[in-house]
């Protein structure tokens, strides 16, 4: 895969060594979004950047009312994580960075590394399962592609 990756980034560079550098940097910018927006959809998916399932979250004690029925509702995981908010596109002339920056890294270091990490802040301690959030697949490869043909030709008419 990595060697797919220097093939697919030989083939752009040489593409975009022709541009201005604003010029690298718009499409650069526009290549990132889409990127970010296929790593949200496949997080939304709980898929990992091979296609392989997330494993599943622990099953929590529900909280009954007074009534009797469930208080609590099963949240998506990481719905918010996900969101342009915290999912961040870095672009220059010469590079694309999508990934999480600041508290947010944090959080998606444990879970896409499978690290141990505390529930709550005095609360016991808990290793997470592995759940890779960012990646590169044939997919992304195949996305990068199609979005610099069409910014290049875009620009050639």
């Amino acid at each position: 895969m990595s060697g797919d990756l220097h093939a697919l980034e030989a083939w752009a560079g040489a593409l975009l060594a022709k541009l201005q550098p604003a010029q690298r940097r718009a499409i650069n910018h526009k290549v990132a979004i889409d990127l970010r927006r296929s790593q949200a959809k496949r997080i939304k998916a709980q898929q990992g950047p091979d296609g392989a399932a997330y494993p599943a979250r622990k099953q929590r004690k529900e909280f009954k009312g007074k009534n009797g029925r469930i208080k609590r509702q099963k949240a998506a995981m990481f719905a918010k994580v996900r969101t342009a908010k915290h999912l961040k596109v870095k672009a220059s002339d010469d590079q694309i960075e999508v990934g999480f920056f600041g508290w947010v890294a944090r959080v998606a270091r444990v879970h896409h590394f499978g690290q141990q990490d505390r529930l709550s802040k005095k609360g016991p301690a808990y290793t997470f399962p592995a759940r890779p959030l960012i990646g590169i697949n044939a997919t992304d490869h195949t996305l990068i592609r199609e979005t610099l043909l069409h910014h290049l030709s875009s620009l050639s008419k």
